[in-house]
């Protein structure tokens, strides 16, 4: 009886996906458990999209952790990654920033400091586009001035621990800060989109536009969250995917036909501890199928 050979096909290689999440806030020994439960995912690239946690050490740990089980990471800054204790000497502002860009490139991250890069997953030709834009206390109603918006913040017992621990130096102020690196950006996009013919992927810890920034139990918080000079970004620039975190609030919202993914992973209270951190990775390419009305 003769043995023949039975040829199996071998599976299908799953997509190469581009995966975002943010506010990972790693103080909190749960969501340090949670990082390190994180299964591999092989060929996949992450989005960190800000807040990883205060320090350098915290940053070292996570790119550590997360450079083992994805094949490459994009990070951008949130506003607890540029924290800095008042009574601790040492690098701050645009110092600190550019400290935390050094530790990245020592682990092969990109950031916002490196030359965007297209995605490599085929398919549609798209933009990786990695921002630090900081806030400027642009979103609040439009009867509070500028010089009022944090004594109106305050009459709700609304205040921002950046106030203290978020230094802008050498720029006069957050407000001076965020001017200069929008300014820093669009020149940046605007050369990258005279080269390049595709869509973007627009990545910043703080949401894009104004309409984003509603919080429910702390609305007057929305001042530190954004800056309404990039309201009409996601298509100046031809996004078609917008990522964002800092709210603690995921949600998936459509404009312009764009997506606008908010990815935090939050708080312990924000997140199932049965679910670990896997279900909260937000899946950003190949574009997922979405029921969400496109305005």
């Amino acid at each position: 009886m003769g043995h023949g050979l039975v040829k199996c096909r071998a599976a299908p290689r799953p997509p190469m996906r581009l995966h975002a999440i943010s506010d990972l806030h790693l103080h909190h020994e749960a969501n340090r458990q949670a990082l390190e439960a994180l299964p591999r995912h092989n060929d996949d690239w992450l989005i960190i999209a800000g807040d990883v946690g205060a320090g350098e050490k915290t940053l070292r740990y996570a790119l550590t952790v997360l450079g083992k089980r994805f094949a490459q990471l994009l990070w951008v800054p949130g506003n607890h990654d540029l924290w800095t204790s008042p009574k601790v000497e040492g690098p701050r502002g645009a110092q600190h920033y550019a400290r935390l860009v050094e530790i990245c490139r020592e682990h092969g991250v990109l950031t916002p400091e490196d030359p965007y890069v297209a995605w490599p997953g085929g398919g549609e030709s798209y933009l990786l586009a990695p921002l630090f834009l900081l806030y400027d206390y642009s979103f609040r109603p439009d009867d509070v001035t500028a010089e009022r918006v944090l004594e109106w913040a305050a009459e709700e017992n609304v205040v921002c621990a950046d106030e203290i621990l978020l230094r802008p130096d050498p720029y006069p102020s957050r407000q001076d800060w965020c001017a200069a690196r929008c300014t820093l950006s669009e020149q940046r996009l605007e050369r990258a989109l005279a080269t390049h013919s595709g869509k973007t992927i627009l990545i910043n810890h703080f949401p894009l536009r104004q309409e984003m920034a509603q919080l429910r139990r702390v609305p007057r918080f929305s001042p530190w969250c954004g800056t309404r000079r990039t309201e009409d970004w996601h298509q100046r620039f031809r996004a078609a995917a917008v990522v964002y975190g800092h709210l603690h609030i995921r949600a998936t919202h459509a404009r312009d036909g764009v997506r606008f993914e908010e990815v935090s992973f939050g708080y312990p209270k924000d997140w199932d501890p049965h679910l670990g951190l896997k279900p909260y990775l937000r899946q950003i390419l190949p574009l997922a199928d979405s029921s969400i009305s496109f305005a």
